[in-house]
């Protein structure tokens, strides 16, 4: 298998990225030690907003398309719930507003595409055809990430991309912050606050990990309809994307917001994509700051998989030895 692999050391402040059923920031277990942790889909999700929607309220849009291409308002609305239902199901509990029974994940062009092919036919089982045999090839997001129909198992597609769970390099203890707001319009008389809570964050130097399969994407179920040009300008969005992109919890309050310290770029013509987590599994124990030993040992853990295993690879550069630009233009040549 051809693949591309992105191996991240990230370093985040005060904040809470990914968040549990209790508000507190999520964690792991590794190395006998508890990490910071931010799971694959909540930093999938930061990618994917910038290349696709995932909802239950496919029914408007649909609508809105419809009446776009002239039909009368309810013909659209017509339209627009048979196709909402035949792919997701329509919720029949009251609402006001129209929706599905699971999240769906949907392109800009499929929407045009069911549109477009059901204002001419009004033919439910020909306006999904199209989206499987022409929206889906074409859809970058859908390609990349994947997605699952339960009602039309061929309209599921395998995700060609693979996120870990990002992990602290390091031990990480949650920490609490207490606040107050003040009431500007208690009277002086009154004294306290108008609001006291708590909150939970932390702060860590994280290793991120992600892996793209180059021939996956290029088959006839995924990207195999485009040119390689454009195949390549996928790649390409798609690995500055998730070097760049970070889960926006608390982004007014504690914006975490940085780019990462190390980002080494693999590409492998055959074999499986590897980790490099186990560079700590021992937790780093540092006065100093993490960043640096955490570079350090990532290079080394590389090192000793390619002497041990003999992991060979056609393409190897990090982003801050030669600049994301130029990285990017050298790495689309190995994709075809």
């Amino acid at each position: 298998m051809k693949h591309l692999e992105l191996h991240i050391l990230q370093s985040v402040p005060v904040a809470c990225l990914n968040r549990d059923d209790l508000n507190s920031p999520k964690t792991a277990i590794f190395g006998g030690v508890q990490r910071a942790r931010v799971s694959s889909q909540s930093w999938k999700r930061a990618i994917r907003e910038l290349k696709g929607e995932r909802t239950k309220l496919i029914y408007e849009p649909l609508r809105q398309a419809l009446e776009a291409l002239s039909l009368p308002a309810s013909e659209a609305d017509e339209g627009a719930r048979a196709i909402a239902n035949a792919l997701a199901k329509l919720d029949s509990k009251p609402s006001d507003k129209v929706k599905v029974t699971t999240l769906y994940f949907m392109s800009p062009l499929e929407i045009q595409t069911l549109a477009k092919v059901w204002s001419e036919t009004k033919d439910l089982k020909k306006a999904l055809k199209a989206i499987d045999a022409k929206s889906l090839n074409a859809a970058a997001d859908i390609s990349l990430f994947g997605r699952m129909v339960a009602s039309d198992h061929s309209l599921t597609v395998e995700a060609a991309s693979m996120f870990s769970h990002a992990l602290s390099v390091h031990k990480v203890d949650n920490e609490i912050d207490f606040f107050s707001a003040v009431d500007d319009l208690q009277g002086k008389e009154e004294s306290g606050a108008g609001m006291t809570s708590t909150l939970e964050f932390n702060s860590a130097t994280y290793y991120r990990f992600a892996a793209l399969n180059l021939d996956m994407l290029a088959d006839a179920h995924h990207l195999g309809s485009l040119t390689q040009v454009e195949r390549q300008a996928v790649v390409r969005t798609f690995v500055e994307s998730t070097i760049k992109a970070i889960p926006g919890a608390r982004k007014n309050t504690m914006n975490g917001n940085t780019l990462p310290i190390h980002v080494l770029v693999v590409v492998r013509e055959n074999g499986h994509p590897i980790q490099l987590v186990n560079a700590f599994e021992n937790p780093i124990r540092s006065t100093q700051g993490y960043g640096a030993k955490a570079i350090e040992q990532l290079k080394a853990e590389y090192a000793k998989l390619k002497e041990t295993w003999g992991v060979e690879a056609v393409f190897e550069k990090a982003v801050q030895e030669i600049g994301l630009k130029t990285l990017l233009d050298e790495l689309v040549a190995y994709v075809d």
